[in-house]
């Protein structure tokens, strides 16, 4: 393949090379996000890929392109973990030497898995950008050969296979909605998908708090922002690829972004729902469809990209989830401090059905003669949780949030 262009043969191509090493993953219908836009919503499962992800698909192509030498000098690669896997995966198939940078505090379940398919891991700076600059010293330095997670022909068609897989499996597909970060996973599927059936509409999806595809593409180039912190670290790029970038804003027909509270929902509703474990990073797609079901034209495809998730995370996301969800209150109260005042408000909690997870109380800090409770209740819904708010302020007394 050309180093400046990526066509829809080049997908064909990869699709074959991948035969046997690439799963085809399954297809499900998800009838809860049916229901919210009215009409079919399936959910293309990479999470159940091999190495987690989809990253395999490029990265193997990329790899598996080398030339004997080029293998001989190692790869290098730079990821918050999913690329990293991808990389390590394929350099293990083929017998290549493979380093990966990757971000301080990427999830530990990553890096022991990167470390697993045999790459050494070195860490570096805070952000992936930052990773992937160490990365192409390395590269420079020792002359092993730099696999880009997004920006390279190769990968961009390892990607696009999976549009092949949709079209196959859903042939009356009308919308394809994904995770974007760089952009090889967009960019892939959109070549691969308008190239068959132009007619479907491709959505990619952004973190609102690292999304970098919005201010380029008004400004019909590629331009650097800095990414706020995010569940979704898998998709937190400062810039786009200039490649992806090219393919997305010739080929895609919208990119809109998720907050921290639609991805949690999404990610419980995967959990919960569709009996899918999904990192958020990897969940955006549903996060979409959930914030704005009335945008999505169906049948829907919504790619679950990847399923590689830290359970401390998880635990965290799911707590978050529960109570964007409204099922999961926190707050505190106020109590006179006398013997029973405890007792009757947790007396009262039960009349009203409402599971007490956690409680605090505090004397410290408070005004003399009274005690603060905190508490952490788990609901059964938005209803049941204004029910018990009114119920309890109907009694007297006093909430305080945040």
């Amino acid at each position: 393949m050309s180093d400046a262009e990526v066509t829809y043969d080049d997908v064909v191509a990869a699709r074959e090379l991948l035969a046997d090493v690439a799963l085809r993953t399954p297809l499900l219908h998800s009838h809860v996000l049916s229901a919210a836009i009215g009409g079919p919503v399936h959910l293309k499962c990479e999470n159940l890929q091999r190495s987690g992800s989809f990253k395999v698909r490029g990265a193997y192509v990329r790899i598996a392109g080398l030339t004997e030498e080029e293998r001989g000098r190692g790869v290098v690669a730079a990821s918050a973990g999913n690329h990293a896997q991808g990389v390590a995966l394929g350099s293990g198939l083929v017998g290549a030497r493979a380093t990966v940078y990757m971000p301080e505090g990427a999830p530990l379940p990553k890096v022991a898995a990167t470390r697993s398919y045999g790459a050494e891991v070195v860490f570096a700076g805070h952000t992936v950008d930052v990773a992937l600059a160490r990365a192409k010293e390395h590269a420079e330095r020792t002359g092993a050969v730099f696999i880009h997670p997004f920006d390279h022909p190769d990968v961009i068609a390892g990607q696009g296979t999976i549009g092949l897989e949709i079209l196959e499996q859903l042939p009356e597909v009308g919308t394809i909605v994904m995770s974007l970060g760089g952009g090889g996973l967009t960019a892939g599927v959109a070549l691969a998908v308008k190239s068959l059936r132009p007619g479907v509409r491709i959505v990619g999806v952004q973190a609102e708090r690292a999304a970098a595809y919005p201010a380029s593409l008004a400004a019909g180039q590629p331009v650097m922002v800095q990414p706020a912190s995010t569940m979704a670290d898998g998709i937190a790029v400062g810039r786009p690829g200039e490649l992806p970038f090219e393919l997305i804003h010739y080929l895609v027909d919208s990119v809109v972004t998720v907050t921290e509270s639609d991805i949690s929902r999404a990610l419980v509703l995967c959990l919960e729902r569709a009996k899918q474990v999904v990192e958020p990073a990897g969940v955006a797609g549903v996060a979409a469809i959930l914030a704005q079901p009335q945008v999505f034209e169906p049948p829907v495809v919504a790619v679950l990209s990847g399923g590689n998730i830290d359970p401390l995370l998880l635990a965290k996301v799911l707590r978050h989830g529960l109570a964007a969800a409204g099922r999961y209150l926190t707050l505190r109260v106020p109590l006179p401090d006398r013997p029973g005042a405890l007792a009757v408000l947790l007396t009262e909690l039960a009349g009203l059905g409402a599971n007490v997870l956690d409680i605090v109380h505090e004397r410290l800090g408070v005004h003399l003669g009274e005690v603060e409770v905190q508490l952490q209740l788990e609901t059964k819904g938005p209803a049941h949780s204004d029910e018990v708010l009114a119920s309890l302020r109907k009694e007297g007394y006093r909430l305080i949030f945040g």
